[in-house]
């Protein structure tokens, strides 16, 4: 207790930004794992309960018919027929039931029902039914409909993924994402990463208006420059005889609307190293060449890791940039513009969408928990020291 109230006291801040930190992972976890276990679990499920009920079962109400008036048998004065509104369903069991949609769970299992006219039905939990009449069924009497409030155990299933990877086309987008993000976020790496160091350990005539430029490209919207962008491809490609929209050329869009933020974070991080490491480096006869290559770029993963974090998850998550640039035909197709295409097919298809949805993130997901211990470091080195 002592330790918890010295706790308290001494960090108040602490305390806060904890509590932030954990509401905000909460508001994030929440809404993940529902996508999670809604993909798991199939279409019937998913229309009658929701994900959070999906360990515990959900209770669906179907609707069924009773046996043919040639399967009734006479006891006494009575024409009884029997069988099994569960027959073939394993683990499921009735509830209620009743004889109108209005009220499909009138009676309870096991009770007997009476309807009048001295008929009667009772069904049993296991779901057999013993359905009575005080008259002979006529044969041409349809067989009678019940409805039943059926609980089901907790089922989950991988089909839903495999109708994702295999029959939606999720899975080639899903190829044409990584080909688009891995070239499209280590290029702007290498290229911003040989900028930031001219930028900060070079002197060359311009330098401050190189930067200031850079700062303020990073506040122009990329959908100015979308259009002039693509007439440029276009006009290239057509000097050419090359089509313009290809993967080379949505790698370059994405390499310069990516390029403005990579210098300046590279930048802040670079001119934050030690300078005594750069000017003995110098005095050893080292080149500029090889000071990035042996010491700045070693130094800097930290840096490189944290951007490569913001590149690849634009990237992956990107849509506009993709369709202007890429198209939209199946073979180019990206995962965003496949899923954007399934809200449109199976928008009612929730147990397809939130498969797809969750194969969208799980990249994303792995790239940012495998970088992320650098991502906090890369970002706030460069605020320390300045260059």
């Amino acid at each position: 207790m002592t330790a918890i109230g010295s706790y308290f006291k001494i960090g108040p801040a602490r305390l806060f930004v904890h509590l932030a930190v954990l509401l905000i992972v909460i508001v994030w976890l929440i809404p993940t794992l529902g996508i999670f276990v809604s993909a798991l679990r199939d279409k019937d499920q998913i229309v009658v309960s929701g994900w959070w009920t999906a360990f515990v079962g959900s209770t669906q109400t179907a609707a069924v018919r009773l046996g043919t008036p040639d399967q009734q048998k006479q006891e006494g004065a009575n024409y009884v027929i029997t069988g099994n509104v569960l027959e073939g369903q394993t683990g499921r069991a009735v509830k209620a039931f009743g004889n109108r949609i209005q009220q499909p769970a009138a009676f309870k299992a096991g009770e007997t029902a009476d309807f009048g006219d001295g008929e009667t039905l009772q069904i049993n939990s296991d779901g057999s039914y013993r359905y009575v009449k005080n008259a002979a069924f006529s044969p041409d009497e349809r067989p009678k409909r019940i409805y039943a409030s059926v609980s089901a155990p907790p089922e989950f299933t991988m089909q839903n993924y495999n109708t994702v990877l295999t029959g939606e086309g999720i899975g080639q987008s899903f190829i044409n994402s990584l080909t688009v993000t891995i070239p499209a976020t280590i290029i702007p790496i290498l290229i911003a990463a040989f900028a930031a160091y001219a930028l900060s350990w070079m002197e060359f005539p311009g330098r401050g208006l190189l930067i200031a430029l850079v700062v303020g490209l990073i506040v122009v919207p990329l959908q100015m420059s979308l259009i002039p962008l693509l007439r440029l491809y276009n006009e290239i490609g057509n000097l050419l005889g090359q089509p313009s929209k290809t993967y080379p050329g949505i790698w370059l869009a994405h390499t310069a609307f990516g390029m403005p933020l990579a210098i300046y974070l590279l930048r802040a991080y670079i001119a934050g190293l030690p300078k005594e490491i750069i000017e003995s480096a110098r005095v050893d006869g080292a080149s500029d060449f090889e000071i990035f290559v042996r010491i700045v770029l070693p130094l800097s993963f930290p840096a490189l890791a944290s951007f490569a974090i913001f590149q690849f998850l634009w990237v992956w998550n990107d849509l506009l940039v993709a369709m202007v640039f890429l198209g939209t035909d199946k073979d180019h197709l990206v995962l965003t513009g496949s899923l954007n295409a399934l809200l449109g097919s199976r928008g009612g298809n929730w147990e397809i969408l939130t498969a797809s949805a969750f194969v969208t993130i799980i990249v994303p997901l792995l790239v940012f928990f495998g970088l992320q211990r650098y991502l906090v470091r890369g970002l706030l080195a460069g605020s320390v020291k300045g260059g």
